[in-house]
């Protein structure tokens, strides 16, 4: 939103070489981030200071996996990369004595707060870090009649601008996966945003997963439709799927308009909905085929009377502004699971692709989402919209409200966001890690040192 004219005022060679994932040196970072904040909080080694604001720390938790990756070298595109920064702080909302928190902490010497404003001041009385880790995923929170989780990720993100405004500055917040379970909420915080200039990024991982086999769209390709498939839980892995189909969509001719209508759909509603031309099931066999292979039988096939027959199916049905139609579909119980196809105008055959996760059950694709955090906090920059994240999340919640009226459509003008999509390649992973990174790979008990030993 911001993002543009925050762009300008950094060195433009610096960004580059950040943006294509050389890892910049914490003296070569300092002199950004005095230009943006005005004041520089110079870690060990001149590196530029990180708080970490999470729900909990355990073992392959959101902030466990993102902060690996922060701690120790990690492998990006096959090449061991430094983060640059220091972790310098921790505040832990729900710290229990069998988490990770006191063994991270003590390694690292990391110093854990017990408030949020603490942990950002180092214990002083101002701002004193130079980015900020917001991970509100997992922990023992309530589940709401609409069943969303409800992580506390506005109020986080409440604390840390209460933070900035007291100090009169602001610096780079990262918020995992999308903003909030409340629409209002979530606009709130991207206003907020704006209107303060904080360079703000959220999202997750899975977008910028390798494409199997290799797909880019043509730059304002027309897409007549397309269908993204997961296997993950309700909700929260609807948003991922979400993320799959809008990191491809928005590319498409005429950029990004919004979303004017959503319908979640399950059982013979599904059914009927592709029977009246609304879906495809022809692309959703394509989207299946670029996981399983081809000459595998259809998806009525396998979620009827193959292996999917006794796994509850559902579908989030999209109509954009513009007229163009997408579906979300929930397919098995596969948390490795991304799998996106669509038709080009004029071309009979689908384009298809799978987003592979490498080793470890999603874990080592966290590399790349900690290096896209860590191209943003550098530059003030996401590497990709923010407008995406809030997008999906407004989808997301109009979705869960459509399931709780028993599938009724509901038209969305609260989500005509129109926005130019951004070239984020340099922030993918294209495959290399995954020479070195093999499928029988032991995973480290605890903080991952691949790319150390690299």
């Amino acid at each position: 939103m911001n993002g543009d004219r925050r762009r300008g005022e950094l060195d433009r060679r610096e960004f580059l070489r950040g943006a294509a994932g050389l890892s910049l040196s914490g003296a070569s970072l300092l002199p950004l981030l005095r230009g943006r904040s005005g004041h520089a909080a110079e870690g060990q080694g001149g590196r530029p200071r990180v708080a970490a604001i999470v729900t909990e720390l355990r073992y392959r938790d959101h902030a466990h996996v993102i902060l690996e990756n922060f701690l120790e070298p990690y492998l990006f595109n096959g090449k061991p990369t430094h983060s640059g920064f220091e972790v310098a702080s921790l505040y832990v909302d729900q710290p229990g004595a069998d988490d990770m928190v006191a063994d991270v902490a003590g390694t690292y010497a990391i110093k854990v707060y017990p408030t949020i404003a603490e942990a950002l001041c180092l214990g002083g009385d101002r701002l004193a870090v130079d980015a900020v880790l917001s991970i509100g995923e997992h922990g023992k929170y309530p589940v709401n009649a609409r069943g969303q989780r409800e992580y506390p990720r506005k109020r986080f993100f409440d604390a840390i601008v209460a933070e900035f405004e007291r100090s009169g500055r602001v610096v780079p917040v990262f918020n995992d996966k999308h903003l909030s379970y409340r629409w209002d909420w979530a606009k709130e915080m991207a206003d907020t945003a704006a209107r303060l200039k904080i360079p703000l990024m959220a999202g997750s991982s899975v977008p910028l997963a390798e494409r199997r086999p290799p797909l880019e769209l043509p730059e304002g390709a027309a897409i007549e439709g397309a269908v993204s498939i997961h296997g993950g839980p309700l909700e929260i892995y609807d948003f991922h799927g979400l993320e799959v189909l809008q990191s491809l969509a928005e590319s498409r001719r005429g950029g990004e308009t919004g979303v004017a209508r959503v319908q979640f759909l399950a059982g013979d509603a599904l059914w009927d909905a592709a029977e009246a031309g609304l879906w495809s099931p022809s692309l959703a066999d394509a989207a299946m085929a670029a996981e399983l292979g081809a000459g595998r039988p259809t998806l009525r096939t396998l979620v009827h009377s193959g292996p999917f027959a006794r796994d509850p199916l559902h579908g989030i049905l999209l109509t954009y502004a513009d007229g163009f139609r997408a579906i979300v579909l929930k397919v098995g119980t596969s948390g490795t699971r991304w799998n996106f196809a669509c038709r080009l105008a004029g071309e009979s055959t689908p384009r298809a692709t799978s987003f592979h996760t490498g080793p470890w059950n999603n874990r080592a694709l966290f590399k790349a989402l900690a290096h896209a955090i860590q191209v943003h906090f550098r530059a003030g920059q996401s590497p990709y919209p923010l407008e995406r994240t809030l997008l999906t999340t407004g989808v997301l919640d109009a979705a869960m409200e459509s399931r709780f009226q028993g599938g009724k459509a509901l038209d969305t003008p609260q989500l005509a966001i129109a926005y130019r999509p951004r070239d984020f390649r340099a922030v993918r992973e294209m495959g290399a890690t995954w020479a070195v990174l093999r499928p029988d790979a032991p995973q480290p008990p605890g903080i991952d040192h691949s790319g150390r030993r690299s």
